[in-house]
């Protein structure tokens, strides 16, 4: 089988989905099946992404209008080389890759399927209601067309399914929740003793972009009250790029203390270690699909203090990998008050517990099985 996977941007630095398409990528290789993917990239500015990559890319900018991202020669690439593919997954929606692409598959009645990566979440339609109004009027021309034509619609949990259906009207399309996550990466001996705790005494990790969007504000308000009342409490290590400079100003100099620790941006060699020496991984976002993050520090045993927001909260719930708690500041609160309760033991549990969950729901080689089988039994049926 011959899957072609199309993205807006391969550039890691962009966000966005491209680190699962990477790791997905690798093990439908090992399972014998065929991957390109196109991208919207000028080549000349991901030559290095695409040189790291195990496959063919086709990078096919640079992109125009905006973060709409048109390109004509992808649009003249799609109609001399859909043809070569049985299967085609669209990342992502309200841009042109998207459009094109379903298009592209309608007139040669190819098969595809789209990953919406939590982009028909009505908390932004709630957050940014001018955006909501631009988005409406496309609905109705172009994305429910994308959605509605694709041979389903691949959600990573059942959360952001159920989300997705109270976002724009009408919405008739093919469901099917196909997992995601991450890979349990191999930490020798040289990794351990290369990595360098940025502090000797226990912490809570927050691992990510530095916005607004992840309730970075809730945690280190709820953290320093708790501290104060408990000081044996473990330290706050923030790691990260500053996304939004100005909002992470305002916190340092609003909650300046020698237990929060700005450690900024950190490579894939240092975020491993980072996560499994974590008391554990705190996470109060606004908005949140998937939570790559969440499944990664899960795969280093290290548990997780959430917000409901997170919509991965219900297997971590249920598996009793974390705590999980409303976005707000009384929910950060309740998150930390939570931790303090319990003893060695009910820590140690969580802990193997995280494991669990992670093996069960979270281990991208499963899902992409799952994805691969679901691909050849809908290419039987038609």
């Amino acid at each position: 089988m011959k899957v072609l996977r199309v993205i807006n941007s391969i550039d890691p630095h962009s966000g966005g989905p491209i680190e699962g398409l990477k790791l997905a990528s690798s093990v439908m290789l090992e399972a014998g099946v065929e991957v390109e993917v196109a991208c919207l990239n000028e080549e000349a500015a991901v030559k290095e992404e695409i040189k790291a990559m195990e496959w063919p890319v086709h990078a096919l900018g640079p992109s125009s209008l905006g973060s709409y991202g048109y390109s004509s020669a992808f649009k003249v690439w799609l109609n001399e080389n859909l043809g070569r593919f049985d299967a085609v997954i669209i990342h992502g929606c309200w841009q042109y890759h998207g459009f094109a692409t379903a298009l592209a598959c309608q007139r040669i009645d190819r098969p595809y399927y789209v990953y919406p990566h939590g982009m028909l979440d009505p908390w932004f339609n709630e957050t940014y209601p001018l955006k909501k109004i631009k988005k409406a009027i496309y609905w109705r021309w172009g994305e429910h067309r994308v959605l509605s034509g694709a041979k389903s619609i691949l959600f990573t949990c059942e959360e952001e399914r159920r989300l997705a259906r109270n976002s724009f009207r009408p919405y008739r399309v093919q469901e099917y929740v196909i997992g995601y996550g991450t890979t349990v990466p191999k930490l020798d001996k040289m990794a351990r003793d290369h990595f360098h705790r940025p502090i000797e005494q226990p912490y809570f990790l927050f691992l990510g972009r530095i916005q607004e969007k992840k309730g970075i504000d809730l945690i280190v308000e709820a953290f320093s009250k708790m501290k104060g009342l408990h000081p044996e409490l473990p330290d706050l290590v923030i790691a990260g790029p500053e996304q939004q400079p100005g909002y992470a100003k305002e916190l340092k100099a609003s909650y300046s203390s020698d237990s929060i620790h700005w450690i900024g941006s950190v490579d894939s060699k240092m975020k491993w270690p980072l996560l499994e020496d974590a008391e554990a991984l705190v996470l109060v976002s606004h908005q949140e699909n998937f939570g790559l993050v969440v499944a990664e520090s899960l795969a280093m045993g290290t548990p997780v203090l959430i917000s409901d927001k997170v919509n991965i909260w219900r297997e971590i719930a249920e598996g009793g990998a974390g705590y999980v708690a409303s976005d707000t500041l009384e929910g950060a609160n309740e998150l930390f008050e939570n931790w303090m309760k319990q003893d060695a033991t009910e820590r140690a549990l969580m802990k193997s517990r995280s494991k669990e969950v992670f093996e069960e729901h979270f281990n991208i080689r499963n899902a992409t099985l799952r994805l691969i089988d679901f691909l050849r039994k809908e290419s039987s049926s038609t």
